[in-house]
């Protein structure tokens, strides 16, 4: 899809994404700590990828997020895998969400318009130290460019419908992200970042400030935030309309990431409080879903609030 076709589809209204990817897998049974998150069940056990992404597409998700946000070569080879793993494990994610995609159209539970967007989550996941939700990680540039790259290659090698890049929470890494997409100017990208506040970054940059530096991409058609709290979404999505891009929004429950224990604390909101979508829909937001916490009930009841924002 390229950025012109991604734009004509939000032209047409709100575009309802899904919820927690890991969230669904847990529910279901499986075992996602470790360095690998759900990365590990991509790799063992595939087929729950696949059912976790149909749960989705049958409760109204109109575009699915692939299982590539903790692939990477880095990530694998600390387990004592292999760079070439990482690169099928990549293209894999890709490959199981237009299984999803297939299963659930024919299915009759999807509609042939459903979208698949490649993840490409941010350098901070490969630490297993919270740092996706701080920034400032002291990697040069050059390192920070060639880590998006070498994941970059094989996911667009997979002919995703669109990328989607986040999770980012540092001006810094949204630099090297763009360099790293001006190699891919016809396929269509989003930019997501986290924020503490709904004024900054987690890194502490102004929002407005990296909205301005996002929209010199001209492959990326949205901005806006996720993995953060629902009540920042709003004034988020203010700071960053300076740059004139469609906006998305897929907060998680609520709660609040310990890297050290490997868990999320704090009391969970898995359905979106029902007051915030349209106040977020009125103010530009026309990718709308759930992030951690979210299950496939958040995305049900999302696809009924916006359903009458959409065009005939």
């Amino acid at each position: 899809m390229t950025p012109d076709e991604l734009r004509r589809r939000l032209s047409r209204g709100p575009l309802v994404i899904d919820g927690g990817l890991a969230t669904q897998l847990e529910s279901a049974g499986h075992d996602i700590g470790g360095s690998l998150w759900s990365a590990r069940v991509l790799r063992d056990e595939p087929a729950a990828v696949r059912d976790a992404h149909v749960a989705f597409l049958a409760s109204g998700a109109e575009l699915i997020i692939t299982a590539s946000y903790q692939v990477s070569r880095r990530g694998l080879i600390e387990v004592g895998s292999s760079a070439r793993e990482a690169d099928q494990l990549l293209v894999r994610s890709v490959q199981l969400a237009d299984e999803a995609r297939e299963h659930a159209i024919a299915g009759g539970v999807s509609h042939p318009g459903a979208l698949v967007a490649a993840s490409v989550g941010p350098w901070g996941a490969t630490n297993h130290d919270g740092s996706e939700y701080r920034g400032r990680y002291g990697v040069p540039r050059r390192e920070l460019v060639a880590f998006h790259r070498e994941r970059l290659e094989p996911l667009v090698a997979a002919a995703p419908d669109l990328l989607a890049v986040e999770t980012i929470p540092d001006l810094d890494e949204v630099e090297a992200v763009i360099e790293a997409l001006s190699d891919y100017p016809d396929l269509a990208a989003w930019i997501s970042l986290t924020t503490p506040d709904g004024r900054t970054v987690s890194a502490g940059q102004p929002l407005g400030e990296v909205a301005q530096v996002i929209a010199s991409c001209p492959s990326v058609v949205a901005v806006g935030v996720n993995c953060s709290a629902a009540d920042h979404v709003l004034p988020a999505m203010e700071a960053l309309a300076s740059a004139n891009l469609p906006l998305l929004a897929y907060p998680n429950a609520g709660q609040v990431w310990d890297a050290e224990s490997e868990q999320w604390h704090g009391p969970a909101a898995p359905v979106l409080p029902a007051e915030l979508p349209p106040r977020w829909l009125a103010a530009g937001v026309r990718v709308v879903g759930g992030c951690c916490g979210v299950g496939p009930e958040g995305i049900s009841e999302l696809a009924t609030m916006t359903a009458g924002w959409h065009s005939d």
